[in-house]
């Protein structure tokens, strides 16, 4: 009978300091800011990691000011001086707000691309966001 009792004790202390340690391990994450990976992740429309910082090979995050502007493509001035062609695809997703067209795309816009990088150094976007939110992201 002792035996069972100290099984019980030691069953009950187990389960109450796992369970503190993990409350306390989830608020200290929540405490933290989310990483770049976590937010990239939610870019995707698709269900898919399309994120800046993912393991996707080839893919090439753009962002600064559009400088020019066709119905192909769009030119885009980074924040280190130098610019990015990026070639829009017949499935790029283009959004403001709310969803935007091709015809936002206008010179002056900030923009935040992410696509697959060509060989080239062109980028062919996937998702195009106007009117991001500015970050010192690396180009």
């Amino acid at each position: 009978m002792k035996n069972t009792k100290v099984i019980l004790i030691v069953t009950i202390l187990l389960i109450v300091f796992g369970g503190g340690g993990f409350y306390a391990g989830m608020k200290y994450q929540q405490s933290k800011p989310p990483s770049l990976r976590q937010f990239n992740g939610a870019l995707g429309q698709s269900g898919q990691r399309n994120g800046m910082g993912g393991n996707r090979v080839g893919f090439r995050p753009v962002s600064g000011e559009i400088i020019s502007s066709d119905d192909k493509s769009i030119t885009v001035k980074l924040n280190d001086g130098s610019s990015k062609i990026v070639f829009l695809a017949g499935n790029t997703n283009i959004n403001k707000a709310d969803q935007a067209a091709k015809s936002d795309l206008k010179v002056g816009e900030k923009v935040a691309v992410i696509g697959q990088e060509n060989s080239d150094g062109s980028v062919t976007a996937q998702n195009i966001q106007l009117s991001p939110i500015q970050r010192s992201t690396p180009n």
